[in-house]
């Protein structure tokens, strides 16, 4: 069982270090802390969209060999390798840690394959889907172009960062 994130204020955000603000935010883009320092330079933010849209301008913006290395950086979906804590829940959420035996070797044939073409891992947002869900769109998007694939696993991104940021940030207190 993983320790749930703290909840800050976005007043709290703005008053943190840069030390303390890669810290605290640098695990929401999977394995990649480069974006919230980057994001840091903008501070301070006005809100929670404002601070997503800058810490996913920074990716996107970013060389080319950062952004593979950010897409690279994603786990296989229902990996049985060690993932991130983030990653690790939002993969039970969906169920993907219980497969049976003929699910969990089809995806990891597809996510071979997806792999294989694109050279980066599946990615997507798996809030609010289930394995089913989530085979079929790994089943669709093999047919796709190299650059149609780029654009939809940063679009994928930028939902579960969306959400992680937003699942670490309260509303302030009256």
């Amino acid at each position: 069982m993983t320790t749930p994130p703290l909840l800050w204020t976005l007043e709290e955000i703005n008053r943190m270090s840069k030390e303390e603000f890669v810290a605290n935010l640098g695990g929401i883009f999977e394995h990649s802390p480069w974006v919230a320092e980057g994001a840091y330079k903008h501070i301070p933010f006005q809100s929670a969209a404002q601070l997503h849209g800058m810490m996913l301008a920074t990716a996107r913006n970013a060389e080319h060999s950062r952004v593979e290395a950010l897409l690279r950086a994603h786990p296989d979906l229902a990996t049985r390798l060690q993932v991130s804590p983030l990653s690790e829940s939002e993969q039970q959420g969906a169920g993907l840690d219980r497969l049976s035996p003929e699910e969990f070797a089809r995806l990891t044939e597809l996510n071979a394959a997806y792999t294989e073409k694109f050279r980066f891992p599946f990615i997507l947002a798996v809030r609010g889907k289930d394995k089913d869900d989530i085979i079929q769109s790994i089943e669709a998007r093999l047919n796709r172009s190299q650059e149609e694939e780029w654009e939809q696993a940063l679009a994928e991104i930028g939902k579960i960062t969306a959400f992680r940021l937003n699942d670490l940030i309260r509303e302030k207190e009256a």
